[in-house]
């Protein structure tokens, strides 16, 4: 940069004035100035010094540790969910082990055949417990022993309505296709039902595995009996 000025005499009338001339000439502008992108090696070398002190002096500070998120400011251990949250949670698992409980007796006392107490139990987990999922398959092991002991009539109106609400469930398609056929006289919309149990399940076709493994009641065993044979 070079700065320069000339000093010279203008007449006047009056009075003298001093004239002073100025001669300006910019430096250059610097590389990372023309283009931000450059390369820091493009720099001159004090400025590529001074921008490596000042990284280094950045990485060398301390850092301070971020306060831990499972400590509140007093030192007491912070916990997200509160004492009311962890009783409801704890009621409901409760419940749950209760509705489980009384499925499994259901279905166990439906295997030995006693269908008029496990009638009593899979009516008493639809009841009580109708806030659950599971109940869905209550209902259809209840509508298996209405199927028994019950009205039949009740029995099949309970199996078309589960057959919608637990849709793609194979065992509720295939009791319905068997007791349409063999009590409605459906056979069309028993061939539907029991396509849909077969898609998904092929086992149905036999009668053993509905009689031993799935433990169906005798009469529904015999509707189906009939439904496959056409007889």
């Amino acid at each position: 940069m070079v700065i320069s000025f000339r000093c010279c005499t203008v007449p006047s009338s009056s009075s003298p004035h001093v004239k002073f001339k100025f001669n300006f000439k910019p430096p250059p502008l610097l590389p990372h100035v023309l283009n931000p992108n450059s390369p820091v090696s493009s720099l001159p070398s004090p400025l590529r010094a001074t921008k490596r002190n000042f990284l280094f002096l950045l990485l060398s500070l301390p850092l301070s540790p971020l306060p831990a998120l499972s400590e509140s400011t007093d030192g007491d251990m912070f916990d997200p969910v509160t004492d009311l949250e962890r009783e409801a949670s704890a009621d409901v698992s409760r419940r749950i082990d209760e509705a489980v409980e009384l499925l499994d007796l259901a279905r166990d006392l439906q295997a030995k055949g006693d269908f008029p107490q496990a009638l009593l139990f899979f009516t008493q987990l639809i009841r009580d417990y109708k806030d659950f999922a599971l109940t869905e398959y209550a209902r259809v092991g209840r509508a298996l022993v209405l199927y028994e002991i019950g009205d039949r009539d009740e029995a099949i109106a309970e199996m078309e309505d589960v057959s919608i609400t637990l849709k793609g469930y194979p065992e509720i398609h295939a009791a319905l296709a068997a007791a349409l056929y063999a009590d409605k006289h459906a056979p069309l919309l028993a061939e539907n039902q029991f396509t849909i149990a077969t898609l998904l399940d092929p086992h149905y076709t036999d009668i053993s595995y509905v009689r031993e493994t799935k433990h169906w009641p005798p009469s529904l065993v015999s509707s189906l009996q009939h439904f496959i044979t056409l007889s």
